[in-house]
């Protein structure tokens, strides 16, 4: 590069800020920018975004959310120039792109990134790069210091490929979370788990986040935080208008929002205090005690199902007529598994499947947390014949 191109940054966060010295150290003429006024000292900053766009040949986006990407740019935008390109690396709702596309028109690129603070560092980013081919052309040297360009069709598809890519990534953590918290059941060392889990397909994920799951976050900083992908994953569900485990798993997480994303795969499983009346439940069952039930239920709770074709609603003492104080016949081929639980607060869901001879339950949980202990509220269930 002869003649050096000045590169606004906007935005110094953990990414902002890896992208900006990345730049710096290949030679553009990086200015940056960040509302907080917090930075590192890696690259030359400037206390008012107006000063760093005017002069910019480029204005780089590295911003939390839509809404800061559309105040940051109307507050510049009387100091851009006719020629300045901006591009957009956050992470924004599909919408939000798209309207931030018409606003600007040729002159905006929408170019979401796959990757974290070491891959913007290496300049071994995946872009999502949605442009007119001029305004591409334009922007390519800038984007190839970063990593490799995939040409998108429009802003929207780039935004919601973006959250797509980290949709996986949080199921990727949850799932992590359900082995480390079966592996706690089972009384197994965590060195131990995690060893074996970096030779599965979470081997990668274990690898770089094996310092926050050995409990010793202090060892390296956050590169994606709790927060950042929460608020991705509403914006998700959002947009597809599509139910999304991950969106509330991680929204519940109770961590820090600025803690890295594997310390949500930490959090251990529900206290016992939730799973007692589900577990006092199966005694019920399997002892055909209904006392168990009485533990388990509150007085006002109701059982609703379809039995032998015909909607039935229970009562508790309705329900607990039904059991004769003494085990089935058939009793030691019988199984009853919980599968889910979600709390939230002082209300929870959860799912149990139930396999009765020749008949296979699936039982639906609402519980509610009463004077300092949970009981099942109501219950729905469906028999798989």
């Amino acid at each position: 590069m002869t003649t050096p191109h000045t590169i606004a940054v906007l935005g110094l966060g953990r990414m902002g800020e890896a992208i900006a010295t990345r730049l710096a150290t290949q030679g553009w003429d990086v200015v940056g920018w960040t509302r907080s006024g917090r930075t590192s000292g890696a690259v030359k900053t400037t206390g008012d975004p107006n000063d760093a766009v005017a002069k910019a040949d480029f204005v780089l986006l590295a911003l939390f959310d839509g809404p800061a990407c559309q105040q940051v740019l109307d507050d510049v935008r009387g100091s851009l120039r006719t020629d300045t390109m901006v591009l957009n690396t956050s992470t924004i709702a599909p919408a939000e792109a798209s309207k931030l596309s018409r606003q600007l028109g040729p002159a905006y690129v929408h170019a979401p990134v796959l990757g974290s603070v070491p891959a913007a560092a290496a300049g071994t980013l995946q872009i999502l790069a949605a442009a007119y081919q001029d305004a591409l052309d334009r922007v390519r040297p800038v984007l190839e210091a970063l990593g490799t360009i995939r040409h998108v069709d429009d802003a929207a598809t780039a935004a919601a490929l973006k959250l797509i890519a980290n949709n996986s990534l949080a199921g990727a953590v949850l799932a992590l979370r359900d082995s480390l918290r079966q592996a706690d059941a089972l009384d197994l060392t965590r060195a131990q788990v995690l060893d074996v889990l970096e030779l599965g397909q979470l081997g990668g994920l274990v690898a770089r986040k094996r310092p926050f799951l050995a409990d010793q976050p202090g060892a390296v900083m956050a590169e994606f935080t709790i927060g950042a992908l929460a608020k991705d994953m509403a914006l998700l569900a959002a947009a597809s208008n599509t139910p999304l485990r991950s969106a509330a798993g991680l929204a519940d997480t109770p961590a820090a929002p600025e803690a890295d994303i594997a310390v949500a795969a930490t959090v251990p499983a529900a206290e016992d205090a939730v799973l007692e009346p589900l577990r006092a439940y199966i005694r019920g069952h399997s002892t055909g005690d209904p006392t168990h039930f009485s533990d388990a239920f509150l007085p006002t709770a109701h059982i609703e199902g379809l039995r032998d074709g015909a909607f039935v609603s229970w009562r508790l003492d309705e329900y607990c007529a039904l059991f004769q104080g003494r085990p089935a016949p058939d009793e030691p081929t019988r199984s009853r598994r919980i599968d889910a639980i979600d709390v939230h607060g002082t209300v929870a869901t959860a799912t149990m499947t139930l396999s009765h001879g020749a008949d296979t339950f699936t039982d639906i949980f609402l519980l509610v947390r009463t004077d300092d202990s949970w009981r099942i509220a109501n219950k729905a269930y469906h028999r798989h014949s």
